[in-house]
């Protein structure tokens, strides 16, 4: 099947017309004496996933560097939306804070959101990028992905996919997979990867669309058998797994990135500040290591040019989602 591309200046036009458009900027502060009080990290999903991983790691370096103490917070639910909402209802204090991934672009595309994910938030800095990893627990009987998809093909709805939950990132990793190999897996949502991810361990489920940064732990122990890493490159981090690409689904692209926003209207000085931490943070090679240790790459953005990702992505997944026919049930 070819490869599903898409371009780069519908994302880029909407984020131009949304600045144009949106209220003036806030005037340069003195952001000397921030932070006052602690920070919230608000994470808008369960304990266990790669969110809550990488939002404690950041929360704790945030804390050694701005003097006060960053809080992580978990508020799951509805795939991350309530937990976004909170952050968007909060003060533009930059006291309250959020981590999002390739998800939180996913979401406009099958769910009416109480948040404007433009207009509603204000971007602050990029983290990390990493691939997804399908993996499968090691009683189902295929080594690879082309047997993975004769088995699916062989038993239509009988092979199973777990997710965090519908219009989630492995909702989506695995909806594209099912679209471009002619397969048909059946659906699982959880209401987070943690359990997503503890039911494909113990055999509930067989197929895993997780991030490789989740489940790294579980390939190392044995508990998981990956099959094929979702980026364009094989992973450092498992050189010996193949891509999904290059396994037998070539253009297959399962790449997520994760990032920091504040609520709109928080004032310019202080999105300065944060981003600029979160680079020093980024930079540190405690930081790298960690990072690549767990199947992620440090990404150092403005928080105009994260901006521009958002807005892109979220024209992109509206198109995928509209593709495989993904709806809210």
């Amino acid at each position: 099947m070819t490869p599903i591309r898409f371009a780069f200046t519908a994302g880029a036009a909407l984020y131009a017309a949304v600045v144009s458009t949106g209220p003036a900027p806030a005037q340069a502060v003195d952001a000397s004496r921030y932070p006052s009080r602690p920070i919230r990290l608000v994470i808008p999903f369960p304990p266990g996933g790669s969110n809550d991983i990488l939002g404690r790691f950041i929360a704790q370096k945030m804390t050694e560097r701005l003097g006060q103490q960053a809080l992580a917070d978990n508020r799951p639910g509805a795939d991350g939306i309530i937990g976004t909402d909170l952050v968007a209802r909060s003060a533009p204090d930059g006291l309250t804070l959020l981590i999002v991934s390739t998800s939180y672009t996913m979401n406009p595309a099958i769910h009416k959101l109480p948040y404007d994910p433009i207009r509603s938030f204000a971007p602050v800095s990029m983290i990390a990028s990493g691939p997804n990893v399908i993996a499968v627990n090691p009683s189902l009987p295929v080594t690879s992905i082309k047997g993975l998809i004769a088995l699916a093909k062989s038993r239509p709805n009988q092979v199973r996919y777990a997710s965090s939950g519908i219009g989630g990132f492995n909702h989506f990793g695995g909806e594209l997979f099912n679209s471009m190999t002619g397969v048909k897996m059946a659906h699982i949502p959880y209401k987070g990867g943690g359990p997503a991810m503890l039911d494909v361990v113990t055999g509930q489920v067989e197929v895993s669309f997780g991030t490789l940064i989740q489940t790294l732990p579980h390939i190392r122990s044995g508990r998981l058998k990956p099959l094929g890493v979702g980026s364009l490159k094989r992973s450092p981090t498992v050189p010996d797994v193949p891509t999904i690409s290059e396994a037998g689904v070539p253009g297959y692209d399962g790449t997520i990135w994760w990032g920091i926003l504040s609520p709109a209207g928080v004032p310019e000085g202080i999105i300065t500040k944060l981003n600029s931490t979160l680079a020093e943070i980024l930079r540190e090679p405690e930081m790298a290591k960690r990072l690549a240790a767990e199947a992620a790459e440090p990404i150092i953005e403005t928080p105009a040019a994260f901006g521009k990702v958002i807005a892109n992505d979220i024209v992109k997944w509206a198109r995928i989602a509209k593709q495989a026919g993904m709806r809210v049930e």
